[in-house]
């Protein structure tokens, strides 16, 4: 049987680098849609700690053996890529109240933009919601040990741009 309706949902960030804390996101919201395309977001006024290419192939690495995976580059609105790739979900991580307070406001304007793309979120799981791109840029920038808080497969190309 050929199943028209398939499930596919957005994740978008500019993962500087991919985290434990994003995977774990990606691989909970398999639970819920058929496909997840990881939106990577090229932000021209930013330099990355990650070149930009390397960003987009490490999670592509991380992800190399799971077909219901996809990782794509995009600018500019996130429900305009949605709408390109055929995906009628986003999906947000939440760490705390700060940030359901911003990505609330997202998803708001979101459905004012595309009233048929709904954003769901998923909370942490407990160990993870410390972690977050920002402190991991400055703990690798200052030679700490990032190993317990992004995939190896990141951590290669992290140490193969230094």
């Amino acid at each position: 049987m050929l199943k028209l309706d398939i499930k596919i949902a957005v994740f978008a960030g500019s993962f500087d680098p991919f985290t434990f804390a994003h995977k774990d996101i990606v691989d909970r919201g398999l639970c819920l849609f058929d496909k997840v395309v990881i939106a990577v977001g090229k932000n021209s006024a930013k330099t990355g700690v990650l070149p930009f290419e390397d960003r987009v192939e490490s999670i592509k690495q991380v992800y190399k053996n799971n077909e219901r995976i996809e990782v794509e580059q995009f600018n500019g609105l996130t429900v305009d890529f949605c709408k390109r790739v055929g995906a009628n979900f986003i999906l947000r991580g939440l760490r705390n109240t700060n940030d359901f307070l911003f990505e609330q406001a997202i998803a708001q304007n979101n459905l004012l933009l595309a009233p048929t793309i709904e954003t769901y979120f998923l909370a942490c799981q407990t160990g993870l919601g410390h972690i977050s791109s920002t402190i991991v840029r400055d703990i690798w920038m200052n030679q700490g040990d990032i190993s317990k808080m992004v995939p190896e497969e990141v951590l290669f190309y992290l140490k193969r741009s230094k």
